[in-house]
């Protein structure tokens, strides 16, 4: 047992993994690699679902061989404040992130098209039943984004509405957090919704 976790009683599970890794036992590490791959597979579908085949799964592996790597440096810092595989998990994922991020800016969207305009009131989740009116509400949410929407939450609206880049992404770009971004498209969406109800295009309810 490491001395920061020696004030802690380690459930069985934790404790053997504590002792085989600690051990340097190349068959605990494999073992915790093909666990680790699972999980990094699995938050990069959840993540970026048009991310598949070969590049999903060259991603996968360099996000679990970088979450080992930290893993084997930070081993001493398990408290055992929760189950080992819980916290080991952490690494894979924050390695999701970090790379899912760099990765999508290789390849940054082409700029936006009539026809991206034109899915805007669905992706928008506007009343389907009042497809004659969207040209002209795609035509004042266009006005509304180039006029009332601060830079940032214009950036931010384009890219994760209309572009549909990932969250990690434009997290990744823009040096931000996730929370941030979520408050300035919550705030975007609002100040956009409350010009098209002044305007007629909406009803309060909505």
């Amino acid at each position: 047992m490491t001395p920061s976790a020696a004030c802690c009683v380690l459930d069985p599970e934790s404790a053997c993994w504590l002792s085989a890794l600690g051990a340097g036992r190349e068959d605990a590490y494999a073992q915790l690699h093909a666990l680790l791959l699972r999980v990094a597979h699995g938050e990069l579908r959840r993540r970026s679902a048009q991310l598949d085949g070969p590049e999903r799964d060259d991603l996968a592996h360099q996000a679990t061989a970088d979450a080992l790597v930290s893993i084997r440096r930070r081993l001493r810092e398990f408290r055992g404040e929760s189950r080992f595989t819980t916290w080991a998990y952490k690494f894979a994922i924050l390695e999701v992130s970090s790379k899912l991020g760099r990765h999508f800016w290789r390849t940054p969207p082409a700029a936006l098209d009539a026809e991206d305009w034109e899915r805007l009131p669905d992706r928008l989740a506007l009343d389907p039943e009042r497809e004659s009116e969207w040209g002209e509400l795609v035509t004042a949410l266009r006005r509304g984004i180039d006029e009332s929407l601060s830079a940032r939450q214009r950036r931010v609206f384009v890219a994760l509405v209309l572009e549909e880049i990932p969250l990690d992404a434009l997290v990744h770009e823009l040096g931000s957090s996730r929370n941030a971004i979520y408050k300035t498209l919550y705030d975007a969406r609002r100040k956009l919704r409350a010009l098209l109800v002044a305007d007629g295009y909406l009803c309060v309810a909505e």
